[in-house]
């Protein structure tokens, strides 16, 4: 836990809850674990670890009746975008870590995604439905730059002529443009970005490794000039953080083409409360 005033630049949580799994932990041998510092806002003492994993399926079934998505496929677990009210934050106590600073800093890879998807729509059991790419991560979180496997997962589903969703914040996705329109041709892609604010200082500390405010209404105004269907999520809607920002917020994303908006109110949940609470202390906000 930090000592008092201290405040770790470039990341969301400012320390590691405990986790309720505790009594179940083990520890990885360090020859699994890949070192790697990614691009993004600087953080002090708190490098990103990036551990390999080799799971045997990659899509998921969604199972809650509140989330829009009937399936999921998450290259990546934990983000370092650092959102500090994300609620997939709890899912890494799974893994034996901390729903806090190990959410943003141990990130687990699934560099055999593309294999597994092409492998699920291969099977004669499985039927055509949209999967969406993120929902337990953002699958252009920063380390997508170098390991390109959200690309690859792209060239997978046009290969297929599958629908896929996509939910980020980051601008990265317009890297991958070239794909996106082709899937589009066939109207087999929708985008969802996420823009929480349009104050950029109030982005920093609540998203703190994310596009600015400014590069994300770009990025939604190039992907609809570019006829790739682009909606908007204000997710979450925090009282006294950004609730007074709505209309001005849903006015600019009118205005740089998106199709349609959404929004949630923030869950402080399991051990997101805790974390979210030593947050706005630290920040003094609120």
């Amino acid at each position: 836990m930090l000592n008092e005033g201290e405040y770790i630049k470039g990341r969301g949580a400012q320390l590691n809850v405990s986790n309720k799994f505790d009594a179940h932990t083990h520890e990885l041998r360090s020859d699994f674990l890949n070192y790697c510092a990614v691009e993004g806002d600087e953080a002090t003492n708190s490098k990103t670890v990036l551990i390999d994993t080799f799971p045997k399926t990659i899509v998921n079934k969604v199972m809650s009746p509140d989330v829009g998505m009937g399936y999921s496929l998450n290259p990546y677990q934990g983000c370092e975008h650092g959102c500090i009210y994300c609620y997939a934050r709890n899912s890494h106590e799974y893994w034996g870590y901390s729903a806090g600073l190990d959410f943003e800093q141990k990130i687990f890879v699934k560099r055999n995604s593309a294999e597994l998807l092409e492998k699920k729509l291969q099977s004669h059991r499985w039927k055509a439905v949209p999967i969406v790419l993120s929902g337990n991560t953002d699958c252009y979180q920063p380390i997508e730059k170098k390991l390109e496997i959200t690309r690859q997962l792209l060239k997978t589903f046009l290969k297929f002529k599958h629908p896929v969703g996509i939910i980020t914040k980051n601008s990265l996705v317009l890297r991958d443009l070239d794909v996106l329109k082709e899937l589009a041709k066939n109207n087999l892609v929708q985008v969802h970005l996420s823009i929480t604010s349009l104050n950029e200082e109030t982005r920093r500390i609540l998203e703190p490794r994310t596009a600015t405010i400014k590069k994300r209404l770009e990025t939604l105004n190039l992907l609809a000039s570019n006829n790739i269907p682009v909606s908007v999520m204000m997710a979450p809607i925090i009282p006294g953080i950004n609730s007074h920002e709505i209309l001005q917020l849903v006015k600019a994303i009118s205005e740089n083409g998106a199709l349609g908006v959404g929004y949630t109110m923030v869950r402080l949940n399991g051990a997101i409360g805790g974390i979210f609470t030593d947050w706005i202390k630290k920040n003094n906000a609120g």
